[in-house]
């Protein structure tokens, strides 16, 4: 078959489309030739590819189902040459970066450029596949989907954001992410927690898909249970907060496939206490949200951490709050190993026996199987 790629520039996209046509239009951006033609071969025989450097003039001018791009983001010329195409960018339903610098100041910076999904670390041929040919093409589905495409957008920068001001020492936007909080709220009242949970694990992976995927199951159960609009907001700026201390942890240990070793699992669990420390000092986070950072992995039976609190010093926003946590970890998707089923993950909540509350387990049921 002839070749469907023309790397650097687009000579005649009118017959790129007749050769390929009933084929999704993937577009590829990089910094080197070689990067390159190694993204393109990959891609090449099951997508229609037109590739271009990024230090080349632009000239694609059909809009493509998705983009692949592969730089290097400490570069600002590279920054430059992104933003310099983010109008066309924005007309793409993917827009798939593929990071070899894994880093929270990388992640950010890509989402702060438009990410949809980052891939962080050595390429992978089968992940990046999968991640072209998920569900429904987001540039052809219905306006629902992608307004809830969107609310994930705008929650993923948010997190990437925080764990930047962390590792950078910057300013935190509290009101920016509480909103992006709010937008998920929004979504899931409207479209319910399921369609969440498909699209966060659609477009991420890791430490971000999983803060993305607590956020929407405690706001789900607040739903379930009830709660008014404040105690929902300090639930979910609680999720959306609860993590932050990970920043300070590398990736490689975070997103580690595999069983944690003791010294890698003594400096995990430093990540609530640290979350604690950083944020207490802003005003507008409220006591009930930094107990909620600080006391997330906190057991009723007293053999949690880092404080090991036990019932009765456990408040109810913590107890929602580790209820949602430990879910959303059980049924995140990782590429080393298959997502649980939502009712086996249920299952093995009920089993913590003497470690969540029973009366809130059987309320997170219709959250767990039904809602």
């Amino acid at each position: 078959m002839q070749n469907a790629r023309t790397i650097v520039g687009l000579a005649n996209p009118d017959s790129l489309r007749e050769r390929d046509s009933g084929r999704s239009f993937v577009h590829v951006l990089a910094d080197t030739s070689d990067k390159l033609a190694g993204i393109c071969s990959i891609l090449e025989e099951r997508f229609a590819v037109a590739g271009e450097r990024l230090d080349a003039e632009a000239k694609l001018t059909r809009v493509p189902s998705a983009i692949v791009i592969r730089a290097d983001l400490r570069d600002i010329d590279n920054i430059a040459a992104i933003k310099k195409r983010a109008g066309k960018l924005a007309k793409a339903g993917k827009r798939i970066f593929l990071l070899e610098h894994s880093s929270h100041v990388g992640i950010s910076q890509a989402y702060a450029l438009g990410a949809t999904l980052v891939l962080p670390g050595t390429v992978n041929r089968s992940r990046l596949l999968a991640a072209l040919s998920g569900p429904a093409d987001p540039s052809v589905s219905s306006s629902a989907t992608t307004q809830s495409d969107n609310a994930v957008e705008a929650a993923a920068t948010a997190i990437a954001s925080m764990f930047t001001a962390v590792t950078l020492g910057a300013p935190l936007d509290v009101d920016g992410t509480k909103e992006a909080g709010r937008q998920i709220a929004d979504r899931i009242t409207q479209r319910g927690l399921s369609e969440w949970l498909t699209t966060v694990r659609r477009h991420h992976e890791g430490t971000y898909q999983h803060c993305l995927l607590v956020t929407g199951v405690a706001i789900d159960f607040g739903l379930s249970l009830g709660v008014g609009r404040a105690d929902l907001e300090r639930l979910y700026s609680a999720a959306m907060f609860h993590d932050v201390g990970k920043a300070q942890i590398p990736l490689a240990i975070l997103d580690k496939p595999g069983r944690l070793d003791a010294e890698e699992r003594a400096l995990i669990e430093t990540h609530p206490a640290a979350g604690f420390e950083f944020l207490k000092g802003h005003d507008k986070i409220s006591p009930e949200i930094l107990d909620a950072v600080r006391h997330h992995h906190e057991y009723l039976d007293g053999s949690g951490y880092p404080d090991g609190l036990s019932a009765e010093s456990i408040g109810d926003i913590v107890r929602i709050l580790t209820i949602s946590d430990i879910f959303a970890a059980l049924i995140e998707h990782r590429h080393y190993k298959p997502t649980m089923p939502r009712e086996e993950a249920y299952d093995v909540l009920c089993g913590m026996n003497g470690k969540l509350e029973k009366a809130l387990l059987h309320s997170f049921k219709q959250v767990a199987l039904t809602r």
